[in-house]
């Protein structure tokens, strides 16, 4: 598991090459602002040993953060992730591990009859029960995400990883009432309460698509107060005191999708479990800081869609540091308060060293980044 000393040591080695802020707090210490994803990409070999070796490379040019789910090209890029940690030279207690379960995994390629996989690999086995599926392919429930969490050590080959998130909860929307997630998620954190009292986990979040970014009555969305509030009381009820590892969200932020931080969907900290009812509406990034969260922001480059000469309007672009259409939309993204990190995939080394290069040049300040909406 990452240590503040290590972390902090790491920051020291790699710090004077990169602009200010580059390095954020994040778990114990401080981690890269710039985080590798491992979402896109083909099940297959070629792809496999393309993200080994990228992953590797950034873990020696500056980026010690790097996020993957247990479902990620069909469970191929959590064991990719764990060659390239024992591959490299950087210390594993150097780097911010991130993984998720929700999403049912396939085993390293796609059946061809997914329905009749997850009956005999999940289903049948007693691994996940019918009333617990959403779709068809997610659940959320603590026996399935204990398999879950066991699986996904293994295929890293980790003891333990930094951060460990509730993947896509709101897509149990689909199946139940939004009362029912929410208790669904306070017996998902009383699970990682204990396995983080085990060692088995640093710290614990939600990894988002809709929940956080839509308005409050949209069938998507989840309030984050409540969430917090489910996860405080997992922690008192595992106890001992009222300590809890809740730590992390993760969603899509980019020059595109900036509603978390443009919507104010969510209600300040305090007050009961809906947050204080009396307070104006904040967005998400403005409640995740007042509450102490990390944020992570996912698609943020827009999957590539970005990556482009004019794909960032014209008077956005002007405002932002950056060689390229990539980097310029990369540090839009860290340039959110109240971001910690941004994830941006990277299987081919160029592309690699063109997203860690972004991390050159320095975000903007507040009022410049509030400048932009205005």
């Amino acid at each position: 598991m990452a240590t503040r000393e290590a972390l902090w040591d790491y920051r020291d080695e790699f710090g004077d090459a990169f602009g200010r802020t580059y390095f954020r707090r994040f778990g114990p210490g401080v981690a890269s602002s710039i985080g590798i994803g491992t979402y896109l990409g083909d099940p297959t070999l070629a792809v496999d040993d393309a993200y080994r070796e990228a992953i590797g490379l950034a873990l020696r040019s500056g980026v010690n953060h790097v996020d993957t789910a247990v479902n990620y090209r069909c469970g191929r890029a959590e064991r990719v992730v764990g060659e390239a940690l024992r591959n490299s030279p950087i210390d594993r207690d150097a780097v911010v591990v991130a993984t998720k379960g929700g999403f049912l995994p396939f085993d390293g390629d796609r059946p061809d009859d997914p329905a009749e996989f997850v009956r005999e690999r999940f289903v049948e086995p007693g691994i996940v029960a019918p009333d617990d599926l959403a779709n068809g392919a997610h659940a959320i429930a603590p026996e399935y995400l204990e398999w879950s969490l066991d699986r996904s050590l293994d295929r890293l080959g980790l003891d333990a990883v930094d951060c460990y998130y509730v993947h896509n909860p709101e897509t149990q929307l689909a199946t139940r009432s939004r009362d029912a997630v929410y208790d669904q998620l306070e017996a998902a954190f009383e699970l990682l309460e204990r396995r983080r009292a085990a060692g088995d986990v640093g710290a614990y979040g939600v990894a988002t698509w809709d929940a956080f970014r839509v308005a409050e009555g949209d069938e998507r969305y989840l309030s984050l107060a409540e969430v917090l509030s489910r996860a405080e009381a997992a922690g008192e009820a595992v106890g001992p005191g009222d300590d809890h590892g809740f730590e992390a969200v993760q969603l899509p932020f980019n020059v595109a999708m900036a509603d978390a931080f443009t919507r104010r969907n969510q209600r300040s900290p305090g007050g009961d479990s809906d947050g204080d009812p009396d307070a104006e509406p904040i967005s998400t990034l403005e409640f995740a800081h007042e509450a102490g969260l990390s944020v992570v922001t996912s698609a943020s480059i827009g999957q590539g869609e970005l990556a482009v000469e004019g794909a960032i309007p014209a008077d956005v672009d002007a405002t932002l540091a950056g060689e390229t259409p990539a980097q310029r939309a990369l540090n839009f993204a860290r340039s959110a308060p109240g971001v910690t990190s941004s994830l941006v995939g990277a299987s081919d080394v160029d592309h690699l060293r063109e997203n860690v290069a972004a991390g050159t040049f320095d975000p903007l300040g507040a009022s410049a980044f509030d400048a932009v909406f205005e």
